[in-house]
């Protein structure tokens, strides 16, 4: 818990442990990478970076669905129109999404392996991602993707559950960072 703080409030890594302690299968602890590089501050970089990217392409999602939702729930041509911009923006996104979850991802698992150690709060954050990203998928495959254009306005509200989700999600990942880790 002190080291942990430590690193928060000095910005960098600290020595935790040696070589020997990780050879003798002792993974619970950091293995340190080399500090000449700063590789500890490109990785906080591109994890912080890519939460964000993540984060503000489902409020671009968000804002973009609420200003189409009276195209979408009116007349069959304006919803056509409206129904081919959301589906250009979902691929767009979906890729931005893509990129940035997994660089999240990954430069956790290099966080925690090389300077935070294994500890029960970063599995719980993984779990929390894991998580996150399997009801997000889930919820699109069973309620959003089965939706036609014109719809009602009861039904087009399935997307805002969604963001409900991830928006609820989220703040429970940012909860366990800043609180737990």
């Amino acid at each position: 818990m002190f080291s942990n703080l430590q690193i928060l409030l000095l910005r960098q890594p600290i020595d935790k442990t040696d070589m020997s302690q990780y050879l003798s299968g002792d993974i619970s602890k950091p293995l340190n990478a080399p500090r000449d590089m700063n590789f500890h501050a490109i990785l906080r970089l591109v994890h912080i970076t890519g939460f964000a990217a993540w984060f503000g392409t489902i409020f671009a999602s968000l804002f973009l669905l609420r200003t189409l939702e009276p195209g979408m729930t009116g007349d069959e041509a304006t919803a056509k129109t409206h129904k081919a911009l959301l589906m250009r923006f979902i691929g767009l996104e979906t890729k931005v999404a893509d990129v940035a979850v997994i660089s999240v991802l990954v430069s956790g698992l290099l966080l925690a392996h090389f300077y935070h150690g294994w500890t029960i709060w970063v599995i719980v954050k993984l779990a929390l991602l894991v998580l996150q990203i399997a009801l997000t998928m889930g919820f699109i495959v069973k309620k959003i993707q089965p939706i036609t254009y014109p719809c009602d306005a009861a039904r087009y509200s399935t997307w805002y559950r969604l963001f409900g989700i991830s928006f609820s999600m989220f703040a429970v990942v940012l909860g366990v960072t800043f609180f737990l880790l």
